[in-house]
């Protein structure tokens, strides 16, 4: 048929074979996956880990401007690593954070986040998201040096992160997190020249950190 006798009849529907994925969320779901873990979105936390296998992440909607898929999941990878196996068989890691009781186990695992990415020039674009982001940005340039912003908490995280960076050098942890965060490095570099600088824009973009 030619392209003539096609414009006189309607065509059928397209048969679509494909769908697009998201370059970055697909390389840290292949993380969540080599860590036997399953990944949930929900409307209903920012994100939550059950205690067993599952973890929930917020869906696109509730996101900030600077979350991603990446962060969420290297936030709650450093959190496992950091608590270790009694937090692992324990729901959202066996932490609370409706007041300040396991703030210095938040603060340890920016720590591990810092020292995890800084090596593959990540520390910027997998930053911390929460409210406690100035702890991280007041992190110095080694990571696991002092770091008076957290005060008498200081040496107490240093010692959990410390912990958490052990085990991220044992099996599953070190092999999936070296080829998540070395896919990561090679997008970045890839993608940065693209990223709008376009002055006036509400928002930098988060390829350029």
């Amino acid at each position: 048929m030619s392209v003539e006798q096609w414009r006189e009849h309607t065509p059928p529907p397209r048969s679509i074979s494909a769908s697009y994925q998201d370059p970055l969320e697909l390389i840290w779901l292949r993380c969540v996956e080599r860590l036997g873990w399953r990944l949930e979105r929900s409307s209903e936390v920012f994100a939550s880990w059950d205690g067993h296998d599952t973890l929930t992440l917020s869906d696109q909607a509730n996101m900030d401007p600077d979350d991603t898929i990446a962060q969420l999941i290297f936030h709650e990878v450093c959190h496992a690593l950091v608590e270790g196996p009694h937090g692992w068989a324990q729901p959202d890691w066996g932490l609370e954070n409706i007041d300040a009781r396991h703030l210095v186990n938040e603060l340890a695992c920016h720590r591990a986040q810092a020292a995890l990415s800084t090596p593959y020039r990540l520390r910027g674009f997998l930053a911390v998201t929460t409210d406690w982001r100035p702890h991280y940005d007041a992190l110095p340039k080694e990571p696991m040096a002092p770091c008076a912003f957290a005060g008498s908490l200081d040496e107490q995280a240093r010692v959990l992160a410390r912990g958490g960076l052990i085990r991220a050098q044992s099996e599953p942890w070190q092999s999936a997190l070296s080829e998540a965060l070395s896919a990561t490095q090679a997008l970045v570099k890839l993608t940065a020249p693209f990223a709008s600088v376009t002055s006036g824009e509400e928002f930098s973009s988060l390829w350029l950190k």
